[in-house]
């Protein structure tokens, strides 16, 4: 049997996935600025989770969420579509983990 993943194991994993979106975004040259901006901001703000939550063990719900939610986005090919998505997953991650708050 797996032992369950924490907060901070999603997290990291979410932030891993992020890297990959922002990375095909920033082939945008001209959304280079609003990418990065926007990505400081979500990737700070997912980063408060661990310093909140880290700890706690997620409940299966919530690491499927993640872990599917990881899963859609490594299938993204298109940069315009990685830079819609820089804004989304971030939300997902923080509705699914940062609801105990």
């Amino acid at each position: 049997m797996d032992e369950a993943s924490t907060y901070a194991d999603l997290t990291r994993d979410a932030l891993a996935a992020y890297e990959g979106l922002l990375s095909l975004a920033e082939d945008v040259e001209d959304e280079w600025t609003y990418v990065n901006d926007l990505s400081a901001a979500w990737q700070a703000r997912i980063g408060e989770l661990v310093d909140e939550q880290g700890a706690e063990t997620a409940s299966t719900l919530e690491e499927a969420a993640i872990r599917r939610t990881i899963e859609e986005i490594e299938h993204i090919s298109d940069p315009h579509r990685a830079i819609d998505w820089l804004s989304t997953f971030p939300q997902i991650v923080l509705v699914t983990l940062g609801g105990r708050r």
